[in-house]
């Protein structure tokens, strides 16, 4: 089947929609949603496929946001018919980890939670604690998320001293290792003093401890040092014994009572509210709790026993098979629970059992899940109330229409005029939406070295991020689907004249018109209104001027970095820019084979020739820039 390219959804055209869903027959299979554009927007699996598509577009149908959204733009439907339910959930994953669509994500990546990163795309792989879940390669590899922030961190600590592990993401000298290498932190990467082969032996061992494989990890370990013993090798047994200690250390109290020790299991249970549910997966290996991971879904993406299933299939679908335990403890019977069993045990190679345990430990265990699944979410529900409280006092002190739900927040960070920029920033019901955040440069050509001016920096950015609505006074809200219901400047009353100058200008626009701005000065907190000679009376400790701060202090701060970078690649390009003949792009060609401007100063003709691009002449040219008083020839 063929998707089709029209831009006119199903709902919009529900003559095709009724003829389309007629075509899908009620048999076991995977269907895929395309938008207008043709891309995938979501992949599911069900074990009767017409009953199951035809669900998203019934009026009593409850749907989450996110799937309303969905359903919104599906424009074509594809359907792949298999033979039993296990094949076609086996198909399903494989399609997701091809296709990645955006849609299939039933876990919020609210980056809450971080995440042990291990790139083994690269020829020497890093490992990293990030709370980006992005995968930019098939082959890196992301364990997690964690709950327990402290222990992962101590955890990533210890290992990288019981473990020489690659250190740096760039190498600190081009031609010697790093004070890593002498103390035995690092086996020297970045000098190739260790085969790719080898390096990711080791790394191999530490994947171990984050699968939640410790004690195999253990009893290799214990081999090597036996061996080790036997060839005299005492000093490398030493090192594998200290290694030992340090694992067990590292769980040393996490033991969790029950009746069999040797067996591998999961334990999953959650806690929700009208809106939200947390979920909470405990690993536990050998009696020993070695990882608690945490999620979060929308109540309204099913039943709790629906979003347990879901859960467990994404989790596993991103998990190596052996990681996969034996037995997996669950606090509702699944849905599809025998189907999960099957897809598992052929992953992992043997039986896994699902097991939803009514007393004893095993249900302890689970009880203690969900006591920890609540509190996390009571934390959470915390959160969002004392933000929504912001929100409504911001409301009654701007004597706003509604509640905003949209903040976007400007600031501008230069250095006496030199590489101005400006800074968006915004929050989404209280909360910072960094996927909408946007650098700017100041284009202003009045704005430069030794001539700073805010006023109209500020104007630029406002006049640029709503260009549109200033050329066309017919376009309305629902032209822009990411439209704020406030702005917040951060400045006093010039900068808010400045900006209310731009917005008001000539051109008659009723959104425009209607748009709140506010400035929020830095001394005093202040609040200033358009037209207003001083400032709205208000506590600087108020939640909803707590809200405010909160916008510019992270405008600020997205601003200040971004205009330390400008400031860091002028200054590392400045000298460069002096070299006849060396245009931008060989500048960057330089740079990146070399890394510093000083490494670039004690190279060799011969090693200026390495670079691509950079040929003798060139490269004569480079080498007497900065040896003015060296004859070439002497290089």
């Amino acid at each position: 089947m063929t998707a089709s390219t029209t831009l006119k959804t199903l709902q919009q055209d529900t003559e095709r929609l009724e003829k389309r869903l007629k075509e899908i027959p009620p048999e076991p299979g995977v269907y895929l949603m395309r938008d207008g554009t043709d891309e995938i927007l979501y992949i599911g699996k069900s074990k009767k496929l017409r009953s199951r598509v035809r669900s998203y577009f019934r009026d009593s149908q409850r749907l989450s946001d996110r799937i309303a959204m969905m359903v919104r733009q599906i424009a074509e439907i594809e359907f792949i018919v298999t033979d039993t339910e296990v094949e076609a959930l086996a198909l399903e994953a494989n399609l997701i980890k091809q296709h990645q669509p955006h849609y299939n994500v039933l876990l919020k990546d609210d980056k809450k939670y971080p995440y042990v990163c291990m790139t083994w795309s690269e020829k020497y792989p890093r490992i990293f604690i990030t709370r980006k879940r992005r995968l930019k390669n098939n082959r890196d590899r992301y364990y997690g998320p964690y709950v327990d922030v402290r222990l992962l961190r101590q955890t990533l600590y210890l290992v990288k001293r019981l473990f020489p592990l690659r250190q740096r993401p760039k190498p600190l000298f081009k031609d010697r290792p790093c004070l890593n290498y002498d103390i035995g932190r690092c086996p020297g990467v970045c000098q190739d003093l260790i085969t790719s082969e080898d390096y990711r032996k080791t790394l191999e061992k530490v994947a171990m401890v984050f699968q939640g494989r410790s004690g195999e990890l253990i009893q290799l370990l214990q081999k090597q040092m036996e061996k080790a013993a036997e060839e005299l090798n005492f000093e490398s047994a030493a090192q594998i014994r200290d290694r030992i200690r340090g694992l067990d250390a590292l769980h040393a109290d996490q033991k969790v009572a029950l009746p069999d020790d040797t067996l591998s299991r999961d334990a999953i249970a959650l806690a929700r509210d009208d809106r939200h549910c947390c979920i909470q997966l405990f690993q536990v290996r050998a009696g020993k709790l070695v990882g608690r991971l945490g999620y979060f879904a929308e109540t309204l993406s099913g039943t709790p026993a629906a979003i347990l299933q879901r859960v467990l299939e994404e989790h596993y679908l991103q998990v190596d098979p052996v990681e996969i335990p034996a037995e997996i403890l669950i606090q509702y019977e699944l849905p599809e629970g025998e189907i999960l069993a099957e897809w598992l045990a052929k992953r992992r190679g043997r039986k896994v059992s699902l097991v939803a345990p009514q007393r004893q430990s095993k249900a302890d265990l689970i009880e203690m899940v969900e006591r920890n699944a609540g509190y996390e979410l009571e934390r959470t529900q915390k959160q969002r109330d004392r933000d929504a409280q912001s929100l409504q006092d911001l409301t009654e002190i701007l004597d706003l229409p509604e509640i905003p739900k949209r903040i976007e927040g400007y600031d501008i960070s230069h250095m006496q005029g030199s590489n101005a920029v400006a800074s968006r920033v915004v929050f989404v019901d209280g909360v910072p939406a960094k996927q909408y955040y946007r650098h700017y440069k100041i284009q202003n050509p009045e704005v430069r070295i030794g001539r700073s001016d805010d006023f109209a920096s500020l104007a630029e950015i406002i006049g640029r991020r709503f260009r549109k609505y200033l050329e066309d006074p017919n376009l309305n809200r629902q032209e822009d689907a990411d439209f704020p219901d406030l702005v917040m400047i951060d400045g006093g009353k010039g900068q808010l004249s400045a900006v209310m100058a731009v917005l008001q200008g000539n051109v008659e626009n009723p959104v425009l018109e209607e748009l709140k701005v506010v400035s929020l000065a830095k001394q005093r907190e202040e609040i200033f209104l358009p037209g207003e000679s001083f400032p709205l009376e208000t506590d600087a400790e108020q939640p909803g001027v707590q809200l405010l701060r909160r916008v510019r202090d992270e405008a600020h701060r997205f601003a200040v970095s971004f205009h330390r970078q400008q400031r860091l690649k002028q200054g590392r390009r400045s000298r460069l820019e002096e070299i006849p003949g060396l245009g931008f792009e060989r500048q960057k060609q330089l740079l990146s084979h070399f890394h510093s401007i000083d490494y670039i100063r004690e190279a060799s003709l011969e090693q200026l020739q390495e670079v691509p691009g950079i040929g003798l002449h060139l490269a004569k040219g480079i080498y007497t820039y900065f040896h003015p008083d060296r004859s070439v020839i002497d290089s």
